[in-house]
């Protein structure tokens, strides 16, 4: 049998290069598929806000004789008259400042008090601990409908229905099952060694939140802040029941629903009311997105 002649060191480089190169071709080849089928579901998927946008831009009647596609081709017939009706409309500018009065506290207290929870059912010892964790998790699946009386009930035994407080307090307890766990998964990821050396050195609980805990878990707090202001801000259910007929208190999703009338009057305006109220949700999106995938897939793996 003879011997096989040994290969020359460039034909080795030559074989490896081209099998790198056939590899990333084929990564490349399935970057551009996934690329292209992710901008079509985008395109897809905005195609009724693009529609709502030009809509808002134009008269009632062309609305409702043609599609909106017909606005993006001349003759042009847009104007910012729907918009500057509704910036027009009583109430609305003082209905802005009560979704921020609303929405801000409404944020900040669930995330500050589930903060302080995830931590302790991360890494603190204490009778029943999984099992009352167990329990806060399953008033995840508890439907809010279901609370609406009671809770009506408690509020006006201690005379705050229609005041902001109210709304704070039930935002507070529809948010903090959902953000005690996000945030408990999150904390629960995070490395143990940086605790019991922190514990060694004579930190105490206290301390390792604020110096070590919390900083380390900023990423899943933005996270949660988006959802949370972006669910206060968007409600309307929760601000019906709670704050009701009064006017004064009223957010601006309960103002929006106002304008139009019992006979169907103004309808025209919603599409404009709807762009002005989400230009602040978008800007605290964008501002805090970067977050947004390490806070979600944040101890997912273990935790």
């Amino acid at each position: 049998m003879t011997a096989a002649a040994p290969i020359p060191a460039g034909q080795e480089l030559d074989v490896t290069s081209t099998r790198s190169v056939t590899t990333v071709g084929r990564l490349g080849g399935t970057s551009w598929g996934v690329h292209l089928a992710l901008a079509v579901l985008m395109i897809v998927w905005l195609i009724p806000t693009i529609g709502l946008l030009v809509n808002s831009f134009r008269p009632a009647q062309e609305v409702a004789s043609s599609g909106w596609w017909n606005g993006i081709f001349p003759p042009y017939d847009l104007s910012f008259d729907n918009y500057v009706q509704v910036v027009d409309q009583n109430g609305i500018g003082a209905a802005f400042i009560n979704s921020l009065f609303i929405t801000i506290p409404a944020t900040v207290i669930p995330i500050f008090v589930a903060a302080f929870a995830a931590y302790a059912f991360s890494w603190m010892d204490f009778p029943f601990r999984n099992i009352l964790f167990v329990l806060v998790v399953g008033l995840l699946v508890v439907p809010l409908q279901t609370t609406f009386i009671p809770i009506l009930q408690l509020f006006r035994v201690v005379d705050i229905n229609g005041s902001f407080l109210a709304l704070w307090l039930a935002h507070t307890g529809y948010g903090l099952p959902f953000a005690i766990y996000l945030l408990r998964n999150f904390m629960g990821s995070l490395p143990r060694e940086v605790f019991e050396s922190a514990a060694i050195d004579g930190a105490s609980p206290v301390t390792a939140f604020f110096r070590l805990a919390l900083p380390m878990s900023v990423p899943a707090i933005a996270a949660l802040a988006i959802f949370q202001f972006l669910f206060v801000w968007n409600d309307l259910l929760v601000a019906l029941i709670f704050i009701g007929p009064n006017i004064s208190n009223q957010p601006l999703t309960q103002q929006i629903a106002g304008l139009v009338n019992s006979l169907g009057g103004g309808w025209q305006l919603l599409g404009a009311a709807a762009f002005i109220s989400m230009a602040l949700p978008l800007v605290v999106f964008f501002s805090l997105q970067r977050y947004f995938v390490r806070g979600i897939v944040g101890g997912s793996v273990k935790g």
